[in-house]
């Protein structure tokens, strides 16, 4: 096994005060990604996975597995606090002494990595979701419902082990990240990152649990149970109507939580949801006390390069079960007078949202109101694309435009201090962003819904409606 780069460069930019990695590329064409997740870390806290699908059949090239971070960044209200011993001490946590915007920027730009061009940018980086809530920093939303599940507004893990499965190739890369603030020198920094590489290339000689073959529950199907009754989420659609009409908003997107029993490893839900409603955004986040798991259609905010893009997606039918009927759907969708002024709402609010971050006559609206079609569904589609000002960054993009107007509504602010006021519960992670801060600079957070959150044998999901 090759290690990547030779120990003698890496000493030097070591030297340069240079963060880096160490890496190495196996032929892993008997595995499936499900198939390392298992042997690696599915049961592992602090662990995750993301992939890709494409029009509901198209799987993206590249699938990303994380593991045993070095620091874990959380913020709770207007508070944020790390661990920069996660590996040896779940305990280690200190509380930041600046805010928690100020606090994540700084770790952003701590963990930037010049990566060789053989990886792709996920191959280290910051790794999470920041919820909802996470709007109430920069934003004035004065009501903060009560918060049952009790989860941070925001997660981020810095993984010292990131492996990259090549689909295509039919390949594995490990990386470990190296500090160069670590305070080692350089051939213990680098020889403890080789040990990481080589610890989790033993571990993909490992076999699967028989166990992980069996998706099915051991109960009967359980009914969920929501947090807002029929007759009362009724009743928040007719006072929604009634802010419309005085003016206040255009459009608001109440919504409402279920809960069931979950007696399954929650990494079943993700290998379901991967089957079943394969998406662009997919992932499964083990947190230790909770796990995150989702399919989600819908960006929120990209940054590659300097660019910035919002594609919202607004309108939806279902798939048709020939080609004939899929098409009169597509035409009935694009006729619909409702969905189309939802979409030009949405639409609006993304330029605006990008408006705010970008350079002065370089927002461009270059798609709009195209039809994707997903594993069981199509949706209207426009994107939105900028060029970030000087003085802004991925992170000041993507406040510009959390949340997102699909799960918000417009004018935003008040829309969400509307859903403040309609809504029993603490959004929590739905309707914040799941995604990663790249090394080298890129971001990509999608919306998290059709996301759920599995806590103490309880799965619970949450879903909402655009009332115009």
């Amino acid at each position: 096994m090759k290690l990547f780069p030779e120990i003698g460069d890496f000493t030097e930019r070591f030297a340069a005060g240079e963060n880096q990695v160490v890496w190495t590329r196996l032929v892993a064409d008997l595995d499936t990604p499900v198939s390392l997740m298992l042997k690696l870390t599915e049961a592992r806290k602090d662990s995750f996975m993301l992939e890709s699908v494409t029009g509901g059949e198209v799987r993206g090239r590249y699938s990303f597995m994380g593991m045993k971070p070095d620091l874990i960044w959380e913020c709770h209200g207007q508070s944020a606090r790390l661990n920069r011993s996660a590996r040896f001490d779940a305990d280690g946590w200190q509380d930041e002494p600046t805010g928690p915007l100020e606090s994540l920027r700084a770790l952003i730009a701590e963990s930037r990595i010049a990566l060789p061009p053989e990886l792709p940018p996920m191959a280290a980086g910051l790794f999470g979701y920041l919820g909802y809530d996470m709007i109430r920093l920069v934003e004035h939303l004065p009501q903060v419902n009560p918060d049952p599940l009790g989860l941070p507004d925001a997660i981020l893990l810095r993984p010292s082990v990131v492996l990259v499965v090549d689909g295509v190739k039919g390949e594995v890369t490990v990386v470990s990240p190296v500090w160069a603030n670590s305070g080692l020198n350089p051939r213990a920094a680098y020889a403890q990152a080789a040990e990481r590489v080589m610890d989790a290339v033993r571990d993909l000689d490992r076999s699967p649990s028989s166990a992980s073959r069996d998706l099915g529950s051991n109960g009967a199907p359980a009914e969920p149970v929501s947090n807002t009754s029929h007759a009362a989420y009724l009743a928040m659609v007719e006072k929604a109507k009634d802010y419309i009409r005085a003016g206040d908003i255009f459009q608001v997107v109440p919504s409402q939580r279920w809960a069931l029993p979950f007696d399954l490893p929650p990494f079943a839900l993700y290998r379901a949801l991967r089957r079943t409603n394969p998406s662009p955004y997919m992932f499964f986040f083990n947190f230790g006390g909770f796990q995150v798991v989702g399919a989600s259609p819908e960006i929120l905010v990209r940054v590659k390069g300097d660019t910035v893009t919002i594609r919202p997606i607004a309108g939806t039918r279902p798939r048709g079960a020939t080609p004939a009927e899929d098409a009169a759907l597509e035409a009935e969708l694009l006729a619909d007078p409702k969905e189309r002024a939802e979409h030009l709402m949405l639409l609006d609010l993304g330029r605006n949202d990008v408006g705010r971050v970008a350079r002065i006559g370089s927002v461009d609206p270059n798609e709009q109101f195209i039809i994707e079609r997903y594993s069981h569904v199509m949706h209207i589609v426009s994107n939105v694309d900028g060029l970030l000002a000087e003085g802004e960054d991925p992170l000041s993009a993507l406040l510009a435009g959390l949340p997102a107007g699909t799960v918000s509504g417009a004018p935003k602010v008040r829309a969400m201090q509307i859903i403040d006021e309609l809504e029993v519960e603490k959004r929590g992670v739905y309707g914040g962003g799941v995604g990663y801060f790249a090394a080298q600079g890129d971001m990509d957070i999608c919306i998290a819904l059709r996301t759920g959150v599995v806590k103490d044998g309880t799965l619970y999901i949450q879903a909402g409606g655009g009332v115009v």
